[in-house]
């Protein structure tokens, strides 16, 4: 009896050093994530652009393209309104996206951001943007969707592409199930 006591005592305390150990390793793993995948749930990127004066790059150009898809089961039609710019870094330019809503009701989209290659995405930065924004269309109405952004003059010398790429999903029964309003994202990606 006691040696099966001291069994389930020692198991515990592995299990116990296991835990505090995966805890403690949280973080690292999650940097290590975000630099991979180059998703950042957190907005430290545009806050430390924000503190520091950035300088129009004059002497430079970056090719950025946009493009867009539709999730499996969204009616619309997408599309940006230019597919690519020539922009100097540290200059903040304007552009649209077209979408409209081929059905006969009004639903609620939610475009969700990819940017390529990876090293680009902490340096392409959106001040304005629908996709912070869920996005309500009528029955066959057509919206101009604006988007402003800046490419950091810290994207490295070696990167002349980067695309800008949403994918739009259709959240019209979250939106109505959780009420929520037009200016709350649904999704967590902004």
């Amino acid at each position: 009896m006691i040696s099966s006591a001291k069994s389930v005592v020692g198991k515990l305390t592995l299990v116990a050093v296991f835990m505090f150990g995966f805890g403690y390793l949280l973080v690292p793993l999650y940097e290590v994530f975000c630099d991979i995948t180059g998703l950042r749930f957190t907005q430290d990127a545009n806050e430390e652009l924000v503190a520091q004066e950035i300088i129009e790059d004059t002497t430079r150009l970056v090719t950025v393209e946009f493009d867009a898809s539709l999730n499996q089961s969204m009616p619309w039609e997408v599309k940006p309104a230019v597919t690519r710019m020539q922009v100097h870094p540290g200059r903040v330019y304007t552009t649209n996206y077209i979408a409209k809503n081929k059905t006969q009701s009004a639903m609620v989209g939610q475009a969700v951001p990819s940017i390529t290659p990876f090293v680009a995405n902490k340096h392409l930065v959106k001040t304005e943007c629908f996709c912070f924004e869920n996005q309500p269309i009528e029955a066959g109405q057509q919206v101009e969707m604006p988007l402003s952004f800046m490419v950091n003059p810290k994207l490295p010398k070696d990167v002349k592409v980067v695309t800008l790429s949403y994918t739009f999903f259709d959240i019209t029964q979250s939106a109505e199930i959780n009420n929520f309003d037009s200016n709350e994202s649904v999704l967590a990606f902004n």
